[in-house]
């Protein structure tokens, strides 16, 4: 049993199963990509958790926009500093260990 990214036809990740290749082969043919094997290395496990964290991040900076752009939105200075510690995270020793935190 494998992990797998399961993609859509703009080739953008859409669900992760666990499976064997016979069953991702039959049922997702052309639109899957193995992400971690049964017993994945140090190296493919970090890989993953950087993916994930990532797409966590991006999540985040997409749910502040609008008050990033709202000049009178509540506790707007703590998000633009919460969104710059968003944008730096990867560059840091604390990625992907620790996710930047809103403060009040």
């Amino acid at each position: 049993m494998d992990i797998y990214s399961i993609k859509n036809e703009e080739n953008e990740e859409i669900n992760r199963i666990i499976s064997d290749v016979e069953f991702v082969e039959k049922n997702y043919p052309g639109r899957y990509e193995i992400l971690l094997p049964a017993e994945p290395s140090e190296e493919q496990l970090l890989e993953i958790l950087e993916v994930d964290e990532r797409q966590w991040r991006n999540r985040e900076l997409e749910a502040t926009d609008k008050a990033a752009q709202t000049i009178d939105w509540p506790n707007r200075d703590n998000i633009l500093t919460y969104r710059t510690a968003l944008r730096d995270w990867p560059s840091t020793d604390t990625f992907p260990d620790t996710r930047p935190e809103l403060g009040e």
